[in-house]
């Protein structure tokens, strides 16, 4: 496995070498602060002071004296300082923008006199600048890449919070600098110059040209996917937590072309859609089906709940089946669906509660989103990765309107034989069906991806990670004073590890349990504390808005009937409507409020719209009003929702990388956080129920607001650590 010291300078551009951030230099410089502090020759205070200057635009020339040249040109030696990233960035954005205005006016020329051939030549510079811009972007990724790992690996080896002070002090200083590099929107300009042009000159030939005679125009799709991911694009892939590639490539690919089979992701993303309508579609008729088997109509809480419960052991063998296959499990999901919705239907004859519950168990253990999360994160190319994280998302937030306004349709009631179809039990008869088409086209055309390549990159990371293994053990018995022999390995290969070093970094091993992927085993010692407590504040959060959005949509046909004696059809549509709003919204805040804001604040306000709308919606003195109910919904189910983007994104950066791989992956993590916080949920609504229908509102809302003001709480104590 390469370290990722190596990794960077393999992938630096070679005309400008000199102005990226040397990781080698700036990490002997952390081991020399080490052995300083250790004979006593400096304190930590100094240490703070010295490292501060030197990431600045200070104390750089003097470290590179004292160390020497290591091998390579003046320009290679050189630590790079923010001012420096910054400053470059600067001057190569001018001379782009300086570029596109001459080409712009060009253009201009053209559209009074047409020529092919000028029109041609002006298409290819275009393309020559978006090449130099794509250089650009990536040389910017690759350096705000190397600038966070070189602040952990200071923080992991003093035991600092190193990281926290200098965001603090210098990335909300007016003069800030460090956002240039964190947040490069004004390259967005650049890129819409670029493509705007392009797209206009495409148009203009072909109002006098045939079709054939336009020629593709590869530059338009890498921009246009760059300038996607900043804006609203990536907001909704965030969603689905799939973790990417950990350094930047602007032309390989990571998944083998082979693998992909379009029809295959299809049939993933109805499985997602299918699954979150399954979910939601007996929200608005539970309490009644409850009530006529002879329950409280409290008892929706189990209901709805005992999917989630099911799910929590479902995703964990679902995952590592999906390590050896991904249409076995498929198969198997549907199969129990199918099941577990024809048992949910035949409970109502039974007069049956029990065989209510256990319909809903069964369909819980076919919940098969680990698979298909896997299966976009391993078979479908980089290039259209994003897009298909982004449909992911989209199938969920769909799945999740259609299932309460299908409900809200299914309002019948007839007999065939001995079997009742109402709107209690065609959920399940629907479902069932739709269960029943979907493993019938599953079966003909999915189309399970060669496992060969796979298998070959398997085994070479083993053998990478059992010598990374090796040379932990070697480094861990290593003492803190480096010899020369430890400096010229250092020199050599950059991939030493010692007690200090992020060992799950470098070596990417995969987690291997529960416990070890949410940083609380042993084998999380190579993880900083600021990065473990992040980590689990980002885990908290999302906890947090599973909870408070399952309090409100499994008690809303409870409430609603309570309050505003709401027929089924209406709170079929006030749910439809909560999630008709996810799209529009998430695609505003992807498009324009994160452009504006850093994702840290978007967090921090989110929460503290998630907490108003909780507020909002107690039942204090005055009466309990329609207004009040559906306008304190609507702000915390939408804010939840902005919430959700946001949190998964800052996540992917403070988790632990191994958790990219493997059985307990990322997307398992934050799929069991979520699934606990509806199932505690929908348990709560079912206890509370015992005090009564008047009283459940504000029983179940109280958690909700305490575990809310928690995480704003901890939010501001780490806020400084979301870089």
């Amino acid at each position: 496995m390469v370290a990722f010291g190596k990794k960077l300078k393999e992938r630096q551009i070679q005309e400008w070498q000199g102005y990226y951030i040397n990781y080698k230099l700036m990490k002997k410089k952390v081991k020399q602060y080490a052995y300083q502090i250790e004979i006593g020759a400096l304190e930590r205070r100094q240490v703070l002071k010295d490292f501060s200057k030197m990431l600045d635009n200070q104390g750089v020339d003097e470290f590179e004296r004292e160390v020497g040249e290591d091998g390579g040109s003046s320009g290679e030696s050189e630590a790079l300082v923010i001012e420096k990233i910054v400053l470059f960035l600067l001057e190569q954005q001018g001379l782009l923008a300086s570029r596109i205005a001459k080409l712009g006016e060009q253009q201009e020329s053209l559209s009074e006199e047409p020529d092919i051939s000028k029109m041609s030549e002006l298409r290819e510079s275009y393309r020559a600048v978006g090449r130099d811009l794509l250089q650009l972007l990536f040389f910017v990724e690759i350096n705000a890449i190397g600038l966070r790992k070189i602040l952990k690996k200071f923080d992991k080896r003093f035991g600092y919070r190193f990281t926290d002070y200098y965001v603090k002090t210098r990335a909300n200083h007016p003069y800030s600098q460090l956002q240039q590099v964190f947040k490069h929107v004004g390259l967005g300009a650049v890129v819409g110059a670029i493509s705007r042009n392009l797209g206009d000159l495409q148009d203009r030939q072909g109002s006098y040209l045939s079709i054939y005679d336009q020629p593709a125009l590869p530059l338009q799709r890498p921009l246009t996917e760059w300038a996607t991911q900043r804006t609203s694009f990536i907001f909704l892939a965030q969603h689905a937590f799939i973790m990417q590639e950990e350094l930047p490539t602007p032309t390989e690919e990571h998944a083998d072309d082979d693998r992909y089979h379009f029809m295959s992701l299809l049939l993933n993303l109805v499985n997602t859609f299918l699954y979150m309508v399954n979910t939601y579609i007996i929200v608005p008729t539970a309490d009644d089906y409850s009530l006529s088997l002879g329950a409280a109509t409290t008892v929706c809480g189990i209901v709805i709940g005992a999917m989630a419960v099911a799910q929590i052991f479902a995703s964990v063998y679902f995952s590592a089946w999906s390590n050896k296959s991904y249409f076995k499990p498929l198969v198997f999901s549907s199969i129990v669906l199918i099941v577990g919705n024809t048992m949910y239907a035949l409970a109502y004859d039974l007069n049956s509660i029990a065989v209510l519950l256990v319909g809903r168990l069964f369909c819980g253990l076919g919940s098969a989103r680990a698979v298909n999360r896997r299966y976009i994160s391993d078979c479908v190319p980089l290039k259209t990765r994003m897009q298909a994280s982004a449909g992911f998302v989209s199938a969920s937030a769909l799945g999740m309107a259609c299932g309460p306004a299908l409900a809200g349709l299914l309002q019948t009631d007839f007999k065939i034989y001995k079997l009742t179809f109402n709107q209690d039990t065609l959920p399940g008869w629907v479902m069932s069906i739709a269960w029943l088409i979907y493993l019938i086209w599953l079966w003909i055309s999915f189309k399970e991806p060669s496992r060969d390549i796979e298998e070959k990159h398997l085994r070479q990371g083993d053998n990478a990670d059992q010598e990374q293994s090796d040379a932990i053990e070697k480094g861990l018995a290593q003492p803190l004073l480096l010899g020369s022999q430890d400096n010229q390995q250092d020199e050599d290969a950059d991939q030493e590890c010692d007690g200090s070093e992020e060992a799950p970094e470098d070596s990417r091993l995969a987690a291997t349990s529960i416990a070890s992927a949410s940083f609380c085993g042993q084998k999380s010692r190579g993880v900083t504390p600021q990065a473990r407590a992040g980590a689990l504040v980002q885990l908290l959060i999302y906890f947090m808005l599973k909870y408070a959005m399952e309090i409100l949509l499994s008690e809303s046909s409870v409430i609603t009937t309570y309050y505003f004696s709401w027929s089924t059809s209406a709170v079929a549509i006030f749910l439809a409507c909560l999630g008709l709003t996810v799209l529009p919204v998430n695609i505003v805040v992807g498009t324009y409020i994160s452009n504006m804001f850093e994702d840290r604040q978007i967090l921090l306000a989110s929460e503290i719209m998630v907490c108003v709308g909780i507020l909002l919606s107690f039942h204090i003195i005055i009466p309990y009003s329609v207004p009040q109910y559906v306008c304190s919904g609507l702000i915390t189910f939408v804010f939840a929702e902005v919430l959700e983007g946001v949190n998964l994104s800052l996540l992917s950066r403070v988790m632990s990388s191994r958790l990219s791989r493997g059985t307990y992956n990322g997307g398992l993590l934050s799929t069991e956080a979520g699934t606990i916080a509806r199932v505690i949920a929908d348990a709560t609504i079912t206890m509370a129920g015992y005090l009564g229908d008047s009283r459940l509102l504000n029983t179940t809302l109280l958690p909700s607001l305490v575990i809310c003001i928690a995480s704003i709480i901890a939010t501001c104590c780490t806020y400084n650590s979301l870089y």
